[in-house]
């Protein structure tokens, strides 16, 4: 990419302020005032965000060259022909026991034809098809049960002519994926160039829910971003709550809460959202690019006081690490990796009350958040939902004076608090319960 997707988050910001996100939320139903929907049971979503990954081919070794083509004389200093090739199975593996073993979830990208280097569901010059197929399962087998998977769009370079299956032979930001080919493009065009890319990653055993930018990709047509992604995802997976990642804010004050987008049907059968996930943070594990990294500190210092984490956990909004594979291997060094391992273990040790989330666990939370209508009868001490989309850990929080609920078990503290439990804070009974579709209901007893 030209541009970090903090430069240009920074840059584009400066210009645009709050209609950067091109937001356009929609419908929403009531929700009656005594009734505060909380995070699930009453936690910190946190994640991280993968990008650049793929199956064996190290994508910046690759892209490096065709950006150069597209932007002569800017990439003129990468040493990139030094680069290895491959970013090895035995490598993810590791990294997938890591994740497990500290009970870490996010997104991580599979870009469909990386670079033009080869279709994954077809062949890649360089690597046998038994090394290919394995590489797949893998993600399947060890990434997926933790991880979402998106395409970050078809190849991160060139933009493919979906008719042909080859690139356009302009090499140029215009038809280049991360520059300026969405511009002026309508929601069909977007959505089919989405859906080449994920019926790839269907073609394999890939299920997604979500997708990626790779760089400023929809940048310049961000309404039409968001539906794209509704229509596409719906059309190869039917999808029920469609989500993006685009954007961050790696500083300031500036909410990083989901965005729920686009709602409408609420009151039919078909309800329809879609998700723009934000992360928190820059890249400061080592960049697309292996560059030299800030490091931990930058996410959270070594005594847990300060650092862009704790801003944003302290706030209670999700607090979602962006970074790239390739930066996380650094050609064979593993600093990025390295830099993780020492964020995951301060925030272990700072906070007890984080609740580590796919981003599709965090977009059907918010979906369910903010588009449920709950209503208080206070006369029959009864608190009802009418929920477009059922959600495991739905909290809430209800005055104390509005009784016991019934049925549900209290749980010792707020740390042991999950779905069928309530505990007191203060003067707010706080409620965790598995939210079904449709209307559903909870009693008090005073």
């Amino acid at each position: 990419m030209n541009l970090s997707r903090r430069r240009f988050l920074e840059a584009s910001s400066l210009a645009l302020g709050s209609s950067l996100l091109g937001q356009v939320p929609g419908e929403r139903p009531k929700q009656d005032a005594a009734v505060k929907v909380l995070n699930p049971r009453a936690r910190v979503p946190v994640s991280i965000i993968i990008d650049d990954s793929t199956c064996l081919v190290n994508l910046n070794k690759f892209a490096i060259p065709q950006f150069a083509a597209a932007n002569p004389g800017r990439y003129d200093h990468y040493p990139w022909k030094s680069w290895p090739d491959e970013i090895p199975d035995d490598f993810v593996r590791k990294f997938a026991d890591w994740a497990s073993e500290n009970g870490v979830k996010g997104k991580y990208s599979i870009v469909p034809y990386p670079a033009c280097v080869g279709r994954l569901d077809r062949q890649i010059p360089g690597w046998t098809q038994k090394e290919l197929q394995s590489s797949i399962d893998l993600v399947r087998e060890r990434i997926m049960p933790n991880w979402d998977i998106h395409p970050e769009m078809v190849t991160h370079t060139r933009i493919i002519d979906t008719k042909t299956g080859h690139p356009f032979p302009e090499i140029s930001p215009k038809f280049m994926e991360n520059w300026k080919w969405c511009g002026g493009r309508s929601v069909d065009e977007i959505a089919d160039y989405m859906s080449y890319a994920l019926k790839i990653l269907k073609n394999i055993g890939l299920p997604c829910e979500g997708v990626t930018t790779p760089g400023g990709f929809g940048s310049d047509a961000r309404p039409q971003l968001a539906q794209a992604t509704f229509e596409a995802c719906r059309e190869v997976f039917q999808t029920e709550i469609p989500h993006y990642f685009r954007d961050l804010y790696d500083k300031g004050e500036q909410s990083v809460a989901p965005l729920v987008q686009n709602v409408s049907g609420l009151d039919t059968d078909d309800p329809r959202c879609v998700v723009h996930i934000l992360g928190c943070t820059g890249d400061w594990t080592g960049g697309w690019d292996c560059v030299t990294p800030k490091g931990a500190d930058a996410f959270i210092t070594a005594d847990g006081k300060s650092g862009r984490m704790v801003e944003v956990i302290q706030r209670g909004e999700p607090a979602i690490i962006v970074c790239h594979w390739t930066g996380i291997y650094w050609n064979g060094l593993e600093i990025g990796f390295e830099i993780f391992r020492e964020v995951v273990k301060r925030l272990h040790a700072t906070f007890d009350h984080l609740h580590w989330m796919k981003l599709s666990e965090i977009a059907r939370y918010w979906a369910a958040k903010e588009l449920t209508k709950i209503e208080w009868d206070a006369a029959k001490h009864e608190v009802a939902f009418k929920a477009p989309f059922a959600c495991e850990d739905f909290t809430f929080s209800v005055p104390t004076s509005a009784g016991q609920p019934r049925g549900l078990t209290r749980a010792a503290s707020k740390k042991a608090l999950q779905a069928g439990s309530w505990c007191d804070e203060g003067d707010a009974r706080l409620i965790c319960l598995k939210l079904t579709k449709g209307r559903s209901g909870l009693a008090f007893d005073l």
